[in-house]
């Protein structure tokens, strides 16, 4: 079988035609704390798609281990000649019982991180070519017993077609970098373990097919092949041969960049603010290093009195939020006997977040009618990212952002003419913020929206030369009912930053439609 001169894989750009949901095994939901969100609406489905997988590792007497392999991704049902046809977000599960998953990895590991590459063969007409899918997954815990759900996700390229005619996509094979999670990325990185997984006997692998026409609705075959060359495209050290061209990643035009130039994340975390389990058997709680990695957020506070908002996090100069993922994981099963409905079951995972974000600017008409201009500053203490589920039912699922915030006004305009406010006008004490994202916030690798409501206190130390301007700002500003939205983009993971979101990705405002 010959590679097929009319395929070309390349960074992934837009999203075209109907979408079919492949969805993925059971085994999920081992982990469905980690990855809360729903999935997108499809038009068909082609039921779950599992395999079976025999693993093995380089340099490691464990011998051979089973894992099942289950894919989730929304594929194109139908493209046209020369258009992308783009596989939207993937979720990868790989299955291993806790034994031999252990067995696997350094003594004494606790949690682990893990990228997969997957390998894709993508047919049409009797030929075909491969589609390398590189995904990431967070800080796994590893627990005491039980099976162990490696859940990778991430974009993959794009394939466009020259020929008209059923495309199939299907696994080859894929391959997992496993190392144990440390919060010292700055340090020599911990020992990693390769495994390569192939899917048995029986297995052909067959993910979805997309159906190709001409642009006339028809599935005929163009007759004449596209003439090909192997001369290097461009300056950006592609290849061409026989016209299948990979764009490089970025990671591989930069030797050693600075993706997260943030430092990890300090300070205690408050999951109290999170859904707690139910009453009833102790929860197991599990304390990890974590994770570093890095994401930009970008978010809007509503004023209620002003009704007026403001951004948070300038999008042209923002600062980055830093994470130490899977911190701690709080855990309950369900008693088989006694709640064969799995009600008292009960998972948690708390990540540790810090940002310092810069002074937002602020235009308001104070009481409805007098133009006001400020800058305010935020003290914002640690984060307690909590993300979590009770029970089976994934609708139970859960995601909460806890931290108290304080607000400093200075640069004060009225109607054009400087107040001076002096150097400490501020909110007399620190407030609660508790953001929740439901199924909007998928988890912290991949980010999402969350919103909340906050009580602003009474202001204090507003104004100069005796003047008393608190009462002014507390009764222009201060009360509940005041809306924050927040959006966070996908993490980048600075030890591996190939299959990871590095550099950061921008973050869209809440409430923007994202760019198709």
């Amino acid at each position: 079988m010959e590679d097929n001169p009319d395929m070309h894989t390349q960074i992934p750009v837009t999203r075209a035609g109907r979408s079919v949901k492949v969805a993925s095994v059971a085994g999920l939901a081992l982990l469905a704390g980690l990855l809360s969100g729903g999935g997108s609406a499809a038009d068909e489905s082609t039921g779950p798609v599992g395999f079976a997988a025999a693993c093995g590792a380089e340099n490691n007497d464990t011998g051979a281990v089973t894992a099942a392999v289950g894919v989730a991704a929304d594929v194109p049902a139908t493209g046209e000649v020369g258009r992308p046809v783009q596989p939207g977000p993937v979720t990868l599960t790989v299955t291993l019982s806790r034994a031999d998953l252990a067995g696997l990895l350094p003594e004494g590991t606790e949690a682990f991180v893990s990228r997969a590459s997957l390998k894709v063969r993508v047919a049409q007409n009797g030929e075909s070519t491969e589609a390398p899918w590189e995904l990431h997954a967070p800080s796994t815990p590893l627990p005491a017993d039980g099976d162990v759900a490696l859940v990778h996700s991430g974009e993959v390229p794009y394939v466009t077609l020259g020929s008209a005619g059923d495309v199939d996509f299907s696994v080859k094979e894929l391959t997992i970098e496993l190392r144990s999670a440390t919060a010292e990325p700055e340090k020599t990185a911990p020992p990693l373990t390769t495994v390569t997984c192939r899917l048995k006997e029986g297995e052909n692998g067959h993910l979805a097919t997309t159906r190709v026409t001409d642009g006339t609705g028809t599935g005929a075959e163009p007759s004449g092949t596209p003439e090909t060359s192997p001369t290097p495209v461009g300056g950006s050290g592609r290849t061409r041969d026989k016209d299948i061209a990979v764009e490089p990643s970025a990671a591989e035009e930069d030797e050693d960049p600075d993706y997260c130039p943030v430092d990890p994340p300090v300070g205690e975390m408050d999951s109290s603010h999170a859904p707690q389990a139910s009453p009833g058997r102790p929860v197991n709680v599990m304390e990890l290093p974590g994770a570093f990695m890095c994401a930009n957020v970008l978010g809007l506070a509503n004023v209620q009195k002003l009704n007026g908002a403001m951004v948070v996090n300038d999008p042209d100069h923002p600062a980055l939020i830093s994470v130490l993922s899977t911190k701690r994981v709080s855990s309950r099963e369900a008693d088989d006997w006694e709640d064969p409905e799995g009600r008292g079951r009960y998972i948690r995972i708390d990540n540790l977040a810090n940002i310092e974000l810069p002074d937002a600017d602020s235009t308001f008409l104070t009481f409805g009618f007098q133009p006001v201009t400020a800058k305010v500053s935020f003290e914002t203490g640690p984060m307690t990212i909590s993300i979590g589920n009770i029970g089976y039912d994934l609708d139970a699922a859960f995601s909460t952002v806890y931290f108290k915030q304080s607000l400093r006004i200075h640069d004060v305009k009225v109607n054009g003419t400087p107040l001076d406010v002096g150097n400490n006008c501020r909110t007399a004490k620190p407030f609660d913020v508790l953001l929740s994202g439901g199924s909007a916030y998928t988890n912290v690798a991949l980010g999402g929206r969350l919103d909340g409501e906050v009580t602003i206190p009474p202001f204090t130390g507003c104004g100069t030369g005796g003047e008393d301007l608190n009462p002014l700002f507390t009764a222009a500003i201060s009360g509940p009912g005041n809306r924050i939205f927040m959006n966070q983009a996908p993490t980048c993971y600075p030890a591996f930053p190939e299959s990871s979101y590095c550099p950061p990705a921008p973050a869209e405002l809440p409430g923007k439609k994202p760019k198709s």
